[in-house]
Order: C-alpha cells, then sequence, then structure tokens
C-alpha cells in the first residue's frame, strides 16, 4: 500500500508522456532533424518551469517531504565535462529515439524492442560505475 502513490505518480508520467507525445520516437527524430518544433517547446516548457520551481524553493526556503530542507550545491564550472556528457546522452538518444523517461513509458506502451534500448542503458550506467574512479571528474 505503501507504494500506491508512486505507482499512481508513474501511471500518470506514463500517460502525459504518451498523450503529449513526448514518448515518440517519430516527434524524438523530427526534433534532432530539427523538423518541427514539438519537442523543443515541451523541453522548453520544463526548464521555465524548473527555473521557477528553483526559485521559489530558494526564496520560500520549501523544505522536502520530510521536512528537511531542500540544498542546491553548486560545483565548478566544468563546462567540457557537461557537454562531453550531454553529447554521449544526445547520441544515445538520438540513436534510440528515447531518453530514460520515454524508454520505460514505451516498454509500459508494448514496445518490446525498448526492452534493448533499457538493457543498454542499464549496461552503461554499470560501465560507468565500475571505471568511475578512473575518470578525470
Amino acid at each position: 500500500m505503501k507504494l500506491i502513490k508512486y505507482m499512481l505518480a508513474g501511471m500518470l508520467f506514463g500517460i502525459i508522456m504518451i498523450k503529449s507525445e513526448a514518448a515518440s520516437w517519430y516527434r524524438i527524430q523530427e526534433m534532432f532533424r530539427f523538423q518541427s518544433f514539438h519537442m523543443y517547446g515541451i523541453i522548453g516548457t520544463a526548464v521555465v518551469l524548473g527555473i521557477i520551481a528553483v526559485m521559489l524553493i530558494k526564496k520560500f526556503n520549501i523544505k522536502d517531504i520530510a521536512g528537511n530542507p531542500i540544498l542546491f550545491h553548486h560545483k565548478e564550472r566544468a563546462y567540457f565535462k557537461y557537454a562531453f556528457g550531454g553529447a554521449i546522452f544526445g547520441l544515445g538518444w538520438a540513436l534510440t529515439g528515447a531518453c530514460p523517461g520515454p524508454m520505460f513509458v514505451n516498454l509500459g506502451s508494448g514496445y518490446a524492442g525498448m526492452a534493448i534500448v533499457i538493457l543498454g542503458a542499464l549496461l552503461g550506467t554499470f560501465l560507468y560505475g565500475v571505471i568511475k574512479n578512473n575518470l578525470p571528474h
């Protein structure tokens, strides 16, 4: 029973992803080919809402569900690292037609081929964990 709220949130997320076509492989390919504004509009809206949410959290010292303060840690400005990591993420996104959220939404929608994409993502995450101590951070 404790997990039901997470299951409901996941189902709502999946429904929104499908209905907005944000999980559509075709929409994602259109975005990477600069053929449609649809996905840029969704992503841009999410970025703006995220900025507003962070500003409100900081301004009103909003606490998390357990009553702990929400902290934002400022890291050094490592633009090359972020650009390199973003390029790897974007390449995987373009090749598979899905980022982490839509991978599971598409699998739940019956696209069995997404299981291979999910396994690849899990393998990549595992490999990163194995070699992360040898990488420059």
